[in-house]
């Protein structure tokens, strides 16, 4: 069936634009990814900043092998324990009162988790527990980025990257009052978030699968150093996080990690095509209308402005998708109240031209809702975070 042809007549009465989820290819992409870490016998954790969109955070945790959620900020969650969910790591330290105090609330109802990797962001969570007469569980964050010929080859995230340096931060916490040392994380991200099949800066990507594969050894070895020295310590984690869509499959298979994030690959924004060895079915879309006929084989579509964080650059920038064939223009790109677009085929003005998103979960901040497909039928319309009248940053 044209793909371009069903969603045309699944949103023939939607007001444009408008951002849809094919379930089906959602649903292929949670199983897709689940197998290797069920087959592992580990479980994972759903990143809720890749998806934030209740309806689609519960679908995924009811797959087999779900255990929690990682989230990003306090306020997202105390919203998600709101709505029902009960085993949360925030991802991200806070040292805001505030945040500690919330977070205390949270975990006289629920376990809400949180990452440090400093004794100077342990004196806040503390007195918040204390004055909650809560425990607040803490994970340590563990460094892994690749440390070759001077360069730091990952992102900048934790200061901790020695055993040593672990066990000294989860002693700290296992004699503070209010707080408990629940395990640790590590987020190899020069192999989980680096692409290396990508058509922008091409040559690139046999260094990158090199850079790749030189760094798994470290990664392995720096985690079972850790727990090895945590449990000799007898701090034995109980949490041990690692991974990403990205490497889910290598990861699945590590010995120390129990559980392994995954998140963005259920939605697929188009930034994971680029993996050689990642294969997803495109689900998340959104449709703008063509509204002005520029010139011969161009049409012009109303806003798309949605570019996705981080280094900016062509890879950013959402991705024309159906009708096939269709490419942005290379000065104008997306812009803010309109985009033009290269058609192959006769495009009618007021017709809908579908994008894909370069991330995930950043879309959901733009609508109010998602379209929820299954063939040519819409059989929920699941309000996003930003639909639910709640911004997290």
């Amino acid at each position: 069936m044209d793909d371009w042809a069903r969603y045309r007549r699944v949103l023939e009465k939607e007001p444009l634009p408008a951002a849809l989820v094919d379930l089906d290819a959602f649903d292929a992409n949670l199983e897709r990814l689940l197998a290797p870490v069920r087959a592992a016998k580990k479980t994972a954790r759903i990143a809720s900043k890749s998806i934030r969109c209740p309806a689609l955070i519960r679908r995924a945790m009811k797959a087999e092998g779900v255990r929690g959620l990682m989230t990003y900020s306090a306020a997202e969650s105390a919203f998600l324990v709101e709505n029902g969910f009960d085993d949360l790591i925030l991802a991200y330290p806070t040292v805001q009162a505030s945040d500690a105090a919330l977070l205390a609330q949270l975990n006289r109802r629920a376990r809400c988790a949180v990452v440090v990797d400093s004794a100077e962001q342990l004196a806040p969570l503390a007195a918040a527990a204390f004055d909650a007469s809560a425990q607040i569980p803490v994970v340590v964050e563990l460094d892994l980025a690749l440390r070759l010929m001077g360069m730091h080859l990952g992102v900048r995230r934790s200061p901790v990257r020695d055993a040593a340096t672990v066990v000294e931060l989860a002693r700290r916490v296992a004699d503070t009052r209010g707080l408990k040392f629940a395990g640790i994380m590590g987020y190899e991200s020069q192999i989980a978030g680096l692409t290396d099949n990508g058509p922008f800066g091409a040559w690139q990507n046999p260094v990158k699968r090199v850079l790749k594969r030189r760094s798994r050894p470290s990664v392995e070895r720096s985690r079972q150093d850790v727990v090895a020295a945590l449990r000799e310590a007898k701090l034995a984690p109980e949490i041990v996080n690692g991974g990403g869509t990205g490497s889910v499959g290598w990861s699945s298979a590590e010995a120390a990690l129990t559980e392994i994030t995954v998140g963005s690959g259920f939605l697929v924004g188009h930034l994971f095509d680029y993996y050689a060895d990642l294969k997803l079915d495109p689900s998340l879309f959104f449709a703008l209308q063509a509204v002005r006929r520029p010139a011969p084989g161009m049409v012009t579509c109303h806003l798309g402005g949605y570019v996705a964080s981080g280094a900016p650059g062509p890879d950013r920038l959402p991705l024309p998708w159906l009708p096939k064939g269709c490419k942005l223009r290379t000065f104008e790109g997306a812009s803010e109240v309109q985009t033009p677009v290269e058609v192959p085929v006769e495009v009618p003005l007021g017709a809908p031209i579908f994008f894909r998103p370069a991330k995930s979960g950043e879309l959901a901040e733009r609508f109010n809702e998602y379209l929820l497909v299954r063939g040519e039928e819409i059989v929920e319309r699941a309000p996003t975070y930003r639909g639910l009248g709640r911004a997290f940053g």
